[in-house]
């Protein structure tokens, strides 16, 4: 069985499919599970042992250069990469036109939600097979049960992210044991007040902890670095990528963090995380991996540092 995962952007909803092909390996161990991502999410499913080839697409970067030649070039060869298996199944959790077309273009039968519960309705005209999966689950179940509804099996099966990341060693990090705070957000009003990161560091420095701080803009980092410089023990992370990321997060002891793709990560890979919301809703894409995996505030509502500080320790145990 040959099976095509269509899940492109952003880095929360390529996390969120992640237990997709998870469950699709248990049901069928010897299934070939190919992946279409945007490119700069790419290092995302190549953590999946279930995975054999990611397709990497380009549709951000192609919209702003649509008259380049080499753009097209390159539209030509994402067209033939897709279309050199065929597949029993291509799926498209996303929901959206683009996706749909993306569908389109690969061999197999395809498959994705229904027009009254897909993202954008039209995306599926694009597909042979539709179905009505509830909106009010969470994005995790519902890429799930989209699966088992298109392959005819119970989304019952624990939930397994699938990945693993090996602790990053680099020279530059804490010699003690260390949190991650990921500060940064694509957004404004995602962002949590910097007198609140400090109090939460302080609270951190006083148990033992040191705090990273990565950022991937250069203005994400030049924020690090200010909170990190108003910390007793902390260290603003050099520029990284998402493989590297993923192991920074891997060898923290909590990861705290605002409504962004990282702190994602950091549930899929285990990790005690903290979320903050503060403009935007947790309840259908907040972190998702049970106990260890808290969201804390709520659009036009973020938390306090105290609040942060108490649900931390609760985490930590102590």
């Amino acid at each position: 069985m040959k099976i095509l995962l269509i899940k492109t952007s952003s880095l929360g909803d390529v996390v969120h499919n992640l237990p997709v092909a998870s469950d699709i390996h248990a049901r069928f161990p010897q299934a070939r599970i190919d992946w279409v991502v945007e490119e700069s999410f790419a290092d995302i499913p190549r953590l999946h042992p279930a995975v054999a080839n990611v397709i990497p697409v380009a549709v951000r970067r192609w919209r702003r250069n649509l008259f380049s030649v080499s753009i097209w070039r390159e539209l030509r060869a994402f067209r033939a990469a897709v279309r050199t298996e065929a597949y029993d199944l291509v799926l498209d959790t996303q929901g959206l036109i683009k996706s749909g077309l993306m569908a389109r273009l690969a061999q197999g039968r395809r498959a994705g939600y229904a027009a009254e519960v897909a993202r954008e309705p039209l995306a599926a005209r694009c597909y042979d097979d539709t179905y009505v999966i509830p909106k009010n689950l969470h994005a995790v179940e519902r890429n799930r049960w989209l699966a088992a509804a298109a392959l005819g099996y119970e989304p019952d099966l624990p939930l397994d992210y699938g990945i693993a990341a090996a602790p990053l060693a680099a020279d530059w990090l804490p010699s003690t044991p260390y949190c991650v705070l990921l500060t940064a957000s694509s957004r404004a009003d995602k962002l949590w007040p910097e007198a609140d990161w400090l109090q939460l560091a302080a609270a951190l420095n006083a148990r033992g902890l040191a705090c990273v701080l990565p950022g991937g803009s250069a203005e994400e980092r030049e924020r690090a670095a200010r909170l990190a410089s108003g910390m007793a023990a902390a260290v603003a992370a050099p520029p990284m990528d998402i493989a590297e990321l993923a192991q920074l997060l891997a060898g923290a002891q909590i990861v705290i963090g605002v409504d962004t793709g990282l702190s994602h990560i950091a549930a899929a890979l285990g990790r005690l995380t903290l979320c903050l919301f503060a403009g935007s809703r947790p309840e259908l894409t907040g972190v998702y991996a049970g106990d260890t995996a808290i969201n804390l505030g709520a659009a036009g509502a973020p938390p306090t540092a105290a609040e942060a500080i108490a649900v931390t320790g609760e985490l930590l145990g102590t």
